[in-house]
């Protein structure tokens, strides 16, 4: 579940000694004895472990660990709690991401947005990839909706009628949500709302939310969701709130 490289960096942040030594037992591939771990967090500069108990910690894990013949071992619940703790198989790079994307969530003032944006985190941690990038985008797509109903309504509906003669003048963001994203970001982006390149990555965004939001062959990694959580992080979340 974690690479010794990625167990250094875990390691080296403000956690309790239990965390600690479930991140160590989650760093072996079959059970191992209280020296292997002292020796790993050893390894990882962790000095301060040489005067642990780990025994003695474990074992008030109420089964997060448990000692087997063979030694320590963690199990599925606290496999668990490491994710809850943002901890997976990404790289800590990508879980920065969310972490970053996380600290934004007091900002975002309507309650149903903010939920997609914790939605969007929760499956990143998760490695549910494709969710996560569908979710960000439902979040990033709300925020703008909300930015333009609130600052933009009269400059919008007539760049959209200018546009499109049929277009039936916009009232809440359930009507701006009526047109289709590509287009309202052509509008937004007519409106120096949004500059050209912002624009541009976050078409690249939508392209890559509807190939991640049907069925298909299309495979999705960590390295991807976070790019694309990154990239409305930093010009939606952190920008529009």
């Amino acid at each position: 579940m974690l690479s010794e490289s990625d167990l250094k960096v875990w390691l080296h942040r403000d956690l309790s000694q239990a965390d600690k030594l479930f991140l160590i037992l989650a760093s072996f591939d079959s059970p191992c004895q209280v020296r292997d771990l002292k020796d790993r967090a050893k390894a990882c500069g962790l000095g301060a472990a040489a005067k642990w108990n780990p025994s003695a910690t474990l074992a008030k894990s109420k089964g997060l660990a448990i000692r087997t013949p063979k030694g320590w071992e963690i199990t599925e619940s606290g496999q668990q709690r490491l994710r809850n703790l943002g901890v997976t198989k990404i790289s800590p790079a990508a879980v920065q991401v969310a972490t970053d994307l996380r600290a934004e969530l007091p900002k975002i003032k309507n309650p149903s947005t903010r939920t997609f944006v914790e939605e969007a985190i929760k499956c990143h941690e998760a490695e549910l990839y494709r969710s996560a990038i569908v979710m960000s985008w439902l979040s990033a797509v709300d925020i703008l909706h909300n930015h333009v109903h609130s600052n933009h309504l009269k400059a919008f509906n007539i760049e959209a009628r200018r546009v499109d003669s049929k277009w039936k003048e916009a009232k809440t963001t359930d009507d701006l949500g009526k047109m289709g994203e590509a287009d309202f970001l052509d509008r937004v982006g007519a409106l120096s709302i949004i500059g050209k390149n912002v624009k541009k990555e976050l078409k690249n965004c939508l392209d890559r939310r509807n190939g991640c939001g049907h069925p298909n062959s299309l495979k999705i990694a960590a390295n991807t969701s976070a790019h694309h959580l990154e990239i409305l992080l930093l010009n939606v979340f952190k920008v529009f709130q």
